[in-house]
């Protein structure tokens, strides 16, 4: 009885219900695109830098985040990396070493990162090849370097040209070796782009006497959203013995930067829920109000007043759910058009992005915890503007509201 008399209710004031449904509807829209577009561009951003550099998740010895030595190796074999083809998340395993070395040529010297590959998986996974501005990607049985661009600068070096490689090797062993330079790089990050030399994965374990064995493997997912359980995952199947990072533990600067810029997207958006909880608020109390006769009148032929509040209760209830229908009917055809045809960004924003190595678009995550959260967050907003409503109702003078007096309380 309850529920078809505040289904009645609603439509007694169309226009009031309508509009508010409406109001709420739009911030629900509002606040779903804003996030989404805010939690798409950092999973894109994540993605990007991780195959730019460090992966999304990384195999290491457990002794290597601290000491980033190269006498912490894991083993280089099918057998060691078994596991990670058991998990149906994993899209790419690759093999690197990645440690310091001093480069010398002509009369300079310089501290550089090199970092051994297997040429083929690696460019599939960062399109290493692309980035070569001068010369030619290197194969797996080469005997050249990648150099990248601020390197060749410094020591004024082109292809064709050879540089010395001398640093510690496993256990102490002397790494030392001369090499042609096949190719130049350009990496957008200028740390990179300033230090790193790429080695031929087989290499570079001669070079270093690593005995087939590698600093880390580096992991990527299919599904970013997924890569905590993956993780768990990865640490369940090999226990101790192996340290499993995420691309946060990996590059805790990049986590902070994201927060920050999160917290900021957060806070706009409950400034929009605000706007939107004082129009709503209003309207409650004023649909309150305007009705004090009526509920006197049901207090006094009977009603509980415990039972008239939860008619209104579940009056603001449809108000509510009304407008979250509303809001996904439109949110998510917008949002699934701007998931298949992103955003494309021109002029000199879209240049600096390519710059960057990044696609010059604006993406959009769609996924099921954000469309939760909204409405979670628009059914709390309409508890908080009903609290004091219900406490004047609760509060009535049933005398006074049947005289008409617009202050009963």
């Amino acid at each position: 009885m309850l529920i078809k008399l505040a289904w009645r209710n609603l439509w007694r004031q169309k226009r009031r219900t309508i509009l508010t449904a409406s109001a709420l509807a739009l911030a629900l829209l509002l606040s779903l695109l804003m996030r989404s577009i805010q939690e798409g561009s950092y999973t894109a951003n994540i993605e990007n830098a991780a195959r730019l550099s460090t992966g999304l998740i990384q195999l290491q010895n457990p002794e290597f985040k601290e000491t980033q030595s190269i006498d912490d190796l894991l083993p280089m074999s099918d057998d060691f990396i078994a596991p990670t083809k058991q998990q149906p998340n994993i899209q790419f395993t690759l093999p690197r070493i990645e440690t310091f070395s001093l480069a010398a040529a002509k009369d300079k010297s310089k501290g550089v990162l090199v970092v051994g590959v297997d040429p083929q998986p690696e460019n599939t996974y960062s399109s290493l090849a692309d980035k070569v501005v001068q010369g030619a990607y290197f194969t797996a049985t080469d005997k050249s370097v990648l150099l990248s661009e601020g390197l060749a600068r410094y020591f004024q070096l082109n292809v064709g040209d050879e540089i010395v490689l001398y640093g510690q090797g496993y256990r102490g062993q002397t790494a030392a070796g001369l090499y042609v330079i096949k190719g130049i790089v350009h990496f957008p990050m200028p740390d990179l782009n300033n230090q790193l030399i790429y080695l031929p994965i087989q290499e570079a374990v001669q070079l270093f006497s690593t005995e087939n064995q590698v600093t880390s493997w580096v992991l990527h997912t299919r599904d970013f959203s997924l890569l905590p359980q993956t993780v768990d995952n990865l640490q369940k199947g090999y226990g101790q013995v192996v340290s499993v990072r995420p691309w946060n533990d990996l590059s805790p600067e990049m986590e902070q930067q994201i927060q920050i810029d999160r917290v900021s997207g957060i806070i706009m958006m409950y400034i929009l829920y605000g706007i939107v909880g004082f129009g709503l608020f209003a309207t409650l109390l004023m649909m309150t109000l305007e009705r004090q006769r009526e509920f006197g009148v049901m207090l006094a032929t009977g009603m509980v007043r415990f039972r008239l509040l939860k008619l209104l209760v579940i009056e603001s209830f449809f108000i509510g759910l009304l407008g979250i229908l509303l809001g996904l009917v439109i949110a998510i055809p917008v949002l699934g058009y701007l998931y298949i045809n992103p955003i494309t960004l021109t002029g000199e924003t879209a240049k600096a992005m390519l710059e960057m190595g990044y696609d010059p678009v604006i993406p959009v995550l769609i996924s099921g915890w954000l469309f939760i959260n909204q409405m979670l967050i628009v059914t709390g907003l309409l508890l908080l503007c009903l609290l004091y409503p219900l406490w004047r109702v609760y509060h009535l003078d049933i005398v006074t509201a049947l005289k008409g007096g617009s202050h009963a309380a």
